[in-house]
């Protein structure tokens, strides 16, 4: 963490480039608790692009807490179609049965309360604490949080130590501001390449001071080399268990007829097993019709059939039949 000086700085260099830096969402145009917490689990793994359209009609058709508690839950999972992970549709569905059904009917301004209501965790009850009601808590996402270890710590750190950082560094009064400003610096500047020459913390970042700017800077886009088209693709685990049991069953069934003391020719001549070991080898049938008869290769069948040694080779196959005129017996 940053020491006081420099905390000042850290803190004044941010709400300086809050106001040209964020970004004009619609969302922020409102301090409700329900509309805050509709958009942050809409944003959940979602682009902001495509959260922007939904979130609009879905506030149109729900715009309190009562009005989505009492429409039916495959509505409101029809209207979040298009947004994936439907579960956080059902979880807010939930969530607004339970807020409804609470004395006051709105969403509670303590953490442990909102942690409680369903598809609720500890990022989103700070995100609707700071948002919605000001309070000077951090809000951390995957971008908040490359933003306070670079800038604030320097160095990869534990979760539950980069929280306290985060709260910590919260200017007081300024909380719904500062944490704005985080979030939109990480997805715009302090991404996963940053751009250092752009960014207002670059004069207090701690990371860049220690020379992660200057080295990541130095690096090159990773390179993608050329590769065969379907070269390195793996199977499904279950796809692969299946075809080696399928291989293992032939060369047990495969085992199994040569071991009866018919010998390796008569064990495996006819329209039976098919193992890539085996040669085609032209043979006819009774009626005078040719077909491809199926012999071992001699040095296969000694290598994985030690009883078969003895036949080393197949026998001649005489030419075929002609059909005779004589009906069969």
């Amino acid at each position: 963490m940053p020491a006081p000086p420099e905390l000042t700085d850290f803190r004044t260099a941010l709400l300086a480039w809050a106001p040209s830096g964020w970004r004009e969402l619609p969302w922020r145009r409102t301090r409700d608790p329900w509309t805050v917490l509709v958009s942050e689990l809409m944003l959940q793994q979602t682009q902001v692009g495509r959260v922007v359209p939904r979130w609009e009609a879905f506030m149109a058709r729900w715009p309190t807490v009562a009005a989505c508690a009492a429409a039916p839950q495959s509505e409101v999972v029809r209207a979040w179609s298009g947004l994936g992970y439907n579960r956080r549709a059902i979880n807010l569905h939930r969530c607004a049965i339970a807020v409804a059904a609470r004395p006051d009917g709105a969403l509670p301004a303590e953490l442990g309360a909102l942690m409680a209501l369903p598809g609720i965790g500890p990022y989103t009850a700070r995100a609707v604490l700071a948002f919605a009601f000001g309070r000077d808590v951090g809000v951390l996402d995957t971008n908040a949080a490359r933003v306070i270890t670079r800038a604030a710590v320097g160095r990869p750190v534990a979760r539950a130590a980069l929280q306290r950082v985060a709260d910590e560094v919260v200017p007081v009064g300024h909380g719904w501001e500062w944490n704005q400003a985080v979030l939109d610096l990480g997805a715009t500047v302090c991404a996963a390449r940053p751009a250092c020459a752009a960014c207002p913390l670059a004069a207090v970042c701690a990371w860049r001071r220690s020379g992660g700017g200057a080295r990541e800077a130095g690096r090159s886009p990773p390179s993608r080399p050329h590769r065969r088209r379907g070269a390195g693709l793996r199977l499904p685990r279950r796809r692969r268990t299946r075809d080696a049991d399928r291989r293992r069953r032939g060369r047990r069934r495969l085992r199994h007829r040569t071991g009866r003391g018919a010998g390796a020719e008569g064990a495996l001549v006819g329209r039976g097993h098919v193992h890539r070991s085996h040669s085609r080898i032209m043979g006819s049938t009774r009626s005078g019709r040719s077909t491809w008869r199926k012999w071992p290769t001699p040095g296969r069948i000694s290598a994985r059939d030690p009883g078969l040694r003895a036949s080393a080779a197949p026998r001649a196959v005489s030419a075929p039949r002609q059909p005779s005129s004589s009906p069969c017996r």
